[in-house]
This record gives C-alpha cells, sequence and structure tokens, in this order.
C-alpha cells in the first residue's frame, strides 16, 4: 500500500503492507534508523519521533496512520547546515545519555516538552518524560539536559524574533 508523507523536510513515500508500523517504514523503507525499536509495546519511547510537531511512539501508529503528515526523526532534528539543535546540544554538554539507546526518543519527547510546556519545572519535567524509558542513567543528566535546552530553545526562539 503506498503511503506518502514529509520526512525531515522532504517528500517519502513508501510501499508498504497496510499492517506496517510507522516505525517500521522509517527503519527498513527509509533507512532511518535512528528511531529505535525498543519493547514493541509503546512503553519505552525509544521509537519516538514528531508527527506534525507532538511526539508519538512509532510502534504504537500505523504508517498508513502518518499519510499526508510531517514527520520529524532524530535525523532531522539539526539545523540545514548540520548543527545540533539546542537540545541536541544540551544531551551532549550535560552527559545526558550513557548507551544512548534512548537518546533519540528522549531528545524527541523532550523538543515536545519544551514547545508545549516551556517554563516546566524540574518535577513537571521528571513527570513529562514519564513513558520514555532509560536504563542506564538514573534521569539526572537527562534532566538537567532538559532544563539546559529548554534554556537554549528560549534564547534561540528570541534571537530569531
Amino acid at each position: 500500500m503506498p503511503v506518502q508523507f514529509t520526512v525531515n523536510g522532504r517528500p517519502a513515500s513508501v510501499d508498504a503492507p497496510a499492517n506496517t508500523l510507522l516505525v517500521h517504514a522509517l527503519r527498513e523503507h527509509l533507512h532511518l534508523t535512528g528511531t529505535h525499536v525498543g519493547c514493541d509495546t509503546s512503553q519505552c519511547g525509544a521509537c519516538t519521533v514528531l508527527l506534525d510537531g507532538r511526539a508519538i511512539k512509532s510502534c504504537a501508529m500505523l504508517a498508513v496512520q502518518a499519510e499526508g503528515c510531517e514527520i520529524t526523526t532524530i535525523e532531522g532534528l539539526a539545523t540545514a547546515d548540520g548543527s545540533m539543535h539546542p537540545m541536541q546540544a544540551a544531551f551532549k554538554e550535560c552527559h545526558g545519555l550513557q548507551c544512548g539507546f534512548c537518546t533519540p526518543g528522549m531528545v524527541l519527547s523532550a523538543v515536545d516538552l519544551v514547545e508545549r510546556y516551556p517554563g516546566a519545572s524540574e518535577a513537571e519535567i521528571r513527570a513529562l518524560l514519564d513513558g520514555n524509558m532509560c536504563r542506564c542513567t538514573g534521569y539526572q543528566n537527562i534532566v538537567k539536559a532538559v532544563q539546559q535546552g529548554q534554556q537554549a530553545m528560549a534564547a534561540s526562539a528570541a534571537s530569531a524574533a
């Protein structure tokens, strides 16, 4: 079944069975392997992408449901010149990762979190990251990274205005 959407700012099309999950369409058909398959039950958040600007778990959605949508994967988060997104830079600077398996989904969830709740407190960040599991870090540096990314995104938005 042909499905068309925009992925990372570019038109994309996949021809896949109707029961193909979005995560598999991204990884297997478009070779965007930064979107990870973790639990296959929408519990871990490793497969998180932005769909029309909102964080969703791509293992819980069929590719056909994304017809006509704008999808951003971790590969599309950086700027056109290759510079890291402020949230990616914050995760790097704050050591908000260890093995890195959860990082793409965690970063995309954090971007959505900050855009929807720009003044989120530490407690709110922790609550809003529920559904993104990290088995390595203990979350302390992830929360620091989200807070730093929050500040950098706000500064970037202010300078763009």
